[in-house]
């Protein structure tokens, strides 16, 4: 990725990129010259690297002229995208946690020092538990694993 470039070129002036609720720009259906969808792929792989952090920096120059919305757009969707597979993960980890303790719910959420109603909010990713908490969950799965 380190090959994209951020130049002008003309050929943004004219490309079909439709930007806008007027003119129908919604960043799915945008199909734009390669360097805006080299662009995008980067910003989809990373969310919050080095060419999202740059196209970013360059919205906050243009706004709201050119594809500056198509691309704010396309920033956003990848960051939700990436926060919700993140959420996702940590859910599949506490549940993982949970099974490995062999503990109830109910059980499992008192030696945590929390409810079984918060657990379960960690459980659908609803709510993503601090740190500190995963670590408690990982010591008392380990715990209860040794102890059977």
């Amino acid at each position: 990725m380190s090959a994209l470039r951020f130049r002008y070129s003309t050929s943004l002036r004219r490309s079909r990129l439709k930007t806008g609720p007027s003119r129908g720009g919604d960043c799915h259906r945008a199909r734009g010259p390669p360097d805006w969808q080299r662009l995008a792929a980067a910003i989809n792989a990373e969310p919050w690297g080095q060419v999202a952090r740059y196209v970013t920096e360059a919205l906050q120059v243009v706004r709201p002229y050119g594809v500056a919305p198509l691309m704010e757009c396309v920033v956003e969707r990848a960051r939700t995208r990436a926060e919700r597979s993140e959420r996702a993960e940590v859910a599949r980890r506490v549940a993982g946690l949970l099974a490995r303790s062999g503990l109830s719910r109910q059980a499992f959420a008192e030696r945590l020092g929390t409810s079984a109603s918060r657990l379960s909010t960690y459980l659908t990713g609803r709510v993503v538990p601090s740190a500190a908490l995963l670590v408690r969950m990982e010591r008392l799965a380990s715990s209860q694993e040794d102890s059977r």
